[in-house]
């Protein structure tokens, strides 16, 4: 194992799609890295990333044979989103240290255990959220919180608005092809047929294997906001209330493709908009696209990818800021607490990654425990100087703008829902229903353990 600046780092790539083809370039480039291995339950795959960056890596598609490999010492998981914790937490038992992609799990318990073996066993674990190594966050944090340019902040919202389409609806179950293991595929998932047009990517768009927009770019942004406007110091909201529905397109899809939120911090009130649907300007959305907005007493700060503005009480620009997207930066910050051994040194070490992935966890959450929206019930919300009750008034005009109704039964909304943030667990009233969605049942050989 690395335990020098000058040490190589032996590499392996678990995952070798979209984001897996991104990351082994990007991994390979570093100084004194080398990618050795690959591992996809579909080989061809894993070929075009050799081709492409890992001209002398081997291939695998069976990942327990991939982790017998001991001359890899670290390993980056780019997998279904249901494969994250059980693959991490396999990693680290073969003494492999570990670069997770977002989000950290597939749910909080999940998170638990990952951290717990990380603990357990010395090993590195940095989550896949790279904005968190974009120097731009350090001065925007200057700048709200040591400066107080602003003032205090009052509310915050986040957003994630970027349009997709329909995955289709077959009328008889997607035929797997022989190339691929699909027993490593399917792995802690349920085995069920599958109704979609295709079998990769879109797996996001199912409760089985996926977390939906929320877990896939909320991740990013709800991650953003626990980084510039909490410092990290809110773990998880007090309360929480969400809703939304999966409409127009009629596709094989269960995830929202609208998603509300309102999350009770205890001291500044938050709220996030989702959609994946097209956008009327009479919605009226602020902010960026996919970013957050800080509203303050002197102005407000938006921000987003590679970029923030601030504005005075007026609306007048009068501060910019310009980052990257923090790649590079983040997965070489990875190596090098790979060599020092100092897992302190991460910026987006797995305790953090665990806590902003909770956020777009008990969203789903809340999603999947509630019933058909009413506005009395959306009125649960007080305190919070009306930020989630313009919320639901943007949303019902976006949703007036594809004719659809807020309040029918394509839209649900969830009770208000109490979190223990110490124990990561719903209270109170409503708390068994929603509680049922912090764990799931495992096929066997592929269980999550308890550590």
């Amino acid at each position: 194992m690395a335990g020098s600046a000058n040490d190589e780092i032996n590499l392996g790539i678990i995952g070798c799609g979209w984001r897996g083809g991104q990351l082994a370039p990007i991994f390979n480039k570093l100084s004194g890295v080398n990618v050795v291995s690959l591992c996809d339950p579909e080989a061809r795959r894993a070929e075009g990333v050799r081709n492409g960056s890992a001209k002398s890596a081997e291939i695998h598609t069976d990942l327990r044979k991939f982790l017998d490999h001991d001359g890899v010492d670290a390993v980056v998981i780019a997998t279904c989103n249901h494969w994250h914790a059980l693959a991490a937490i396999w990693a680290m038992q073969a003494g492999k240290d570990v670069y997770v992609e977002k989000p950290l799990a597939y749910n909080q318990w999940e998170g638990q255990q990952v951290i717990a073996a990380a603990r357990k066993h010395n090993r590195i674990c940095q989550v896949g959220t790279q904005q968190r190594s974009d120097p731009m966050q350090a001065e925007i944090k200057t700048f709200l919180h040591k400066e107080k340019a602003l003032g205090s902040i009052l509310s915050a919202r986040v957003n994630r608005y970027g349009r997709r389409g329909s995955i289709g609806k077959r009328s008889t179950p997607l035929p797997i092809g022989q190339e691929i293991n699909y027993d490593m595929w399917l792995g802690p998932a349920e085995k069920q047929p599958i109704y979609r047009d295709k079998l990769h990517y879109d797996w996001h768009w199912d409760w089985n294997t996926g977390s939906g927009e929320m877990g896939n770019w909320g991740a990013h942004v709800l991650d953003d906001l626990r980084n510039n406007v909490f410092q990290d110091q809110v773990t998880l909201p007090k309360r929480i209330i969400g809703g939304g529905g999966r409409v127009q397109w009629n596709d094989a899809g269960d995830t929202p493709n609208v998603h509300f939120v309102y999350y009770d911090t205890g001291s500044i009130p938050v709220v996030m908009g989702l959609s994946n649907l097209t956008e009327h300007r009479d919605a009226n959305r602020p902010g960026p696209g996919s970013g957050y907005i800080a509203y303050c007493e002197g102005g407000r700060l938006e921000g987003q990818r590679g970029s923030a503005r601030a504005f005075d009480k007026d609306g007048k620009e009068i501060k910019t800021f310009k980052g990257t997207s923090g790649e590079g930066t983040h997965q070489q910050n990875f190596i090098d607490a790979v060599r020092s051994r100092d897992a302190s040194s991460l910026n987006a070490e797995v305790q953090l990654g665990h806590d902003s992935t909770g956020w777009c966890n008990l969203a789903n959450v809340a999603f999947r425990a509630g019933d058909t929206f009413t506005h009395e019930a959306a009125k649960q919300v007080e305190g919070d100087d009306g930020v989630f009750s313009g919320l639901i008034e943007e949303m019902e005009k976006h949703l007036k703008g594809h004719h659809i109704d807020i309040a029918s039964d394509q839209i649900r909304l969830s009770p208000m829902l109490t979190v223990d943030a110490e124990k990561e667990t719903f209270v109170g009233e409503h708390s068994d229903r929603a509680n049922s969605f912090l764990r799931r049942q495992y096929r066997q050989g592929f269980e999550v353990p308890s550590i």
